[in-house]
């Protein structure tokens, strides 16, 4: 797939700015279905960004860079580098700035909105004891046309460096055990699988980090 119309130039590395957040929002749900577009799958197509976006935004905004065509994001990392801090911050400031925005789940959840609804309420769910070597947790999203550049290594890079300026010994990642292009490129830019027990669908991988 060619670049997205429109935009030409080099794509850049730089630190997030408020003004990119309804670009991000666009990414995150354009790439939300392993790597495919996901608009139109939930009622709200803020779903998933308000899961996979917006809290590292509001809470983290310094781990958050995107790459940029110009002024436009096609593609961005975020994160934290303290999961179970970020976990307390989202419980405390996110859930709250969210009320009346998504419905409640059913209970168990019977569907995949459900379960991204019951997600988006239980960030506990992101705690594991065999995480706790790598702290930091990151996501990333490109937007296809820019796919396959090396632009992921880069963005990939910036956020380890971030993470460790501001003390993390290690990060991780959750992917869907379905989504083997990102199993795979996880894998080229030194992640490692990691042992969980019953961790459903999702694999997690780990990577060490040197601090200053």
């Amino acid at each position: 797939m060619h670049p997205s119309p429109g935009l030409s130039g080099r794509p850049v590395i730089r630190r997030y700015r408020a003004s990119d957040r309804e670009a991000v929002y666009d990414i995150c749900v354009r790439t939300g279905d392993r790597g495919r577009d996901a608009r139109g799958r939930f009622r709200s197509d803020d779903l998933l960004p308000d899961i996979f976006a917006g809290p590292y935004l509001r809470l983290e905004p310094q781990l958050a860079f995107v790459l940029a065509v110009g002024a436009r994001p096609v593609g961005y990392v975020l994160g934290t580098a303290d999961t179970a801090a970020f976990v307390r911050a989202y419980s405390e400031q996110w859930i709250p700035a969210l009320a009346g925005r998504h419905p409640e789940p059913a209970d168990p959840p019977l569907t995949p909105e459900d379960r991204m609804l019951a997600m988006l309420r239980r960030p506990g769910e992101m705690l594991w004891p065999e995480l706790a070597a790598h702290p930091a947790h990151l996501h990333i999203d490109i937007l296809e046309g820019y796919r396959g550049a090396g632009h992921g290594r880069r963005l990939i890079e910036r956020f380890a460096e971030a993470a460790a300026g501001a003390g993390a010994a290690g990060m991780h990642v959750g992917v869907s055990s379905a989504n083997l292009p990102a199993l795979r490129f996880y894998e080229r830019v030194g992640f490692a699988r990691l042992e969980v027990p019953d961790p459903g669908p999702v694999v997690y991988l780990g990577r060490r980090l040197n601090r200053p």
